[in-house]
């Protein structure tokens, strides 16, 4: 199994290139069932999810072409040849559950295993299920399994959430855009990738106004068509490499691409601690003085625009070596703080009490063998050994190539002393 080997202490300087978001192409290539006509996704990350669920898509009868060279994907659903999606494939990534609204909206049935993903909470699929039922769906649930009808269609209907999930809101888009008549969805997610279905979906042809607020109405249409669309750019990802620049003294990296209107919250976080970030045409600038003492600061997580969760790790990570006492509060997911004792390996000082970690910084880490249980946890753990003295060994980052492509090499070209160890 791989490792990644980091020597601590380099500042970074350089450019680090920003990539579509992880989170957003799934859904995107989810959209793709959705039409008989090819749908072309530009600037789509090169991920084991993503090709994870480029598989999963072939499987029902997606024609499928990669081209690398140009950051591009062609999904042609011409016709559909399965509507299962087995437990073997869904359990391994959560979002491969987002092919039932599609296949329950073109096809009208469709059988899907309960999703898995990673091990940070119960992030239960029934605001999904519930949606689908109102939209006129029959689901049962049988041995793990969902099976969904709508044999006549789906049908438009107003849909409240009981709270904000993106999840939800993004699976509902999908299945609504082809249902008979209008739907609106209600306390519906704010995130910028809900945005960036929306935008891929109207490329097609779909009728989606809203996305990006609270209440989102959908025309259905009785068939929507092939586009061409760019991924937008990856915010946590961006925001992983500004915590990464900001827990080196003196780094200055360019994040090329990166959205400065996606990530207020985290730019309000990171110039309480004394980092300078500012916009710039190309991107993002992230400075920290050489001998700048980073302030403590405070966080909690919420849906957007509020504090990502995605980047909760990343910031704990930095926080360990701030002069002072922060908290830091997780109100998304119940087990995201499995980081924390993996951090205390490393000479960090946290005490977590429920949803609530108190980090008391330290200054100084110092190199030690690690573990990662997620994704995101796997990262914090690489942003640690950037500044810890001495090498950090950080164990099972398959995780990392889940969400991150290409990681050590934009690292290693800003001058991080950073390398990926085969396993066997």
């Amino acid at each position: 199994m791989d490792r990644i080997a980091i020597t601590g202490g380099a500042p970074l300087k350089g450019i680090i290139p920003i990539y579509g978001a992880k989170n957003s192409a799934l859904k995107l290539q989810a959209a793709a069932l959705l039409s008989a006509e090819p749908l072309v996704l530009e600037n789509m990350p090169d991920l084991a999810d993503t090709r994870f669920m480029a598989q999963l898509l072939a499987s029902l009868g997606v024609e499928i072409a990669w081209i690398k060279e140009a950051r591009t994907l062609r999904l042609h659903a011409a016709e559909i040849s399965s509507t299962i999606a087995p437990y073997d494939q869904v359990r391994k990534m959560r979002a491969s559950f987002n092919v039932l609204g599609p296949l329950l909206a073109r096809v009208g049935h469709a059988t899907v295993s309960l999703p898995g993903g990673c091990a940070i909470g119960a992030r239960p699929v029934d605001l999904h299920l519930k949606a689908f039922e109102a939209m006129g769906a029959d689901i049962h649930i049988e041995q793990g399994y969902v099976k969904a009808a709508a044999l006549r269609g789906l049908k438009g209907a107003e849909i409240e959430f009981p709270f904000v999930s993106v999840g939800a809101t993004e699976h509902a888009m999908l299945a609504a855009v082809l249902a008979k008549g209008d739907t609106v969805l209600s306390n519906a997610a704010q995130e910028p990738e809900i945005a960036d279905l929306a935008e891929c979906l109207n490329a097609m042809g779909a009728r989606v106004e809203g996305a990006g607020g609270s209440e989102i109405r959908i025309s259905g249409a009785a068939s929507v068509k092939g586009a061409r669309h760019a991924v937008v750019a990856d915010r946590i990802e961006t925001g992983t490499y500004a915590l990464a620049a900001a827990a080196t003294p003196g780094s200055d990296v360019l994040l090329q691409g990166g959205r400065f209107e996606h990530l207020a919250a985290l730019l309000k976080f990171l110039r309480a601690t004394g980092i300078s970030i500012e916009a710039e045409a190309r991107g993002l600038r992230v400075i920290r003085g050489h001998k700048s003492q980073l302030a403590p600061a405070d966080i909690e997580t919420e849906p957007f625009p509020g504090f990502p969760t995605d980047l909760q790790a990343q910031a704990m990570a930095l926080l360990c070596l701030a002069d002072g006492q922060s908290r830091i509060r997780e109100t998304i997911f119940e087990n995201r703080f499995m980081h924390a004792p993996e951090l205390t390996r490393l000479g960090a000082q946290i005490a977590v009490h429920g949803n609530e970690a108190v980090v008391t910084g330290v200054g100084r880490l110092f190199g030690a063998p690690v573990m990662a249980t997620d994704l995101r946890a796997s990262v914090s753990l690489v942003i640690a050994g950037l500044a810890a003295e001495g090498e950090t060994l950080v164990n099972r980052v398959y995780h990392l190539d889940r969400g991150f492509e290409g990681l050590e090499a934009k690292l290693a070209a800003c001058g991080a002393q950073i390398v990926r160890e085969k396993g066997e």
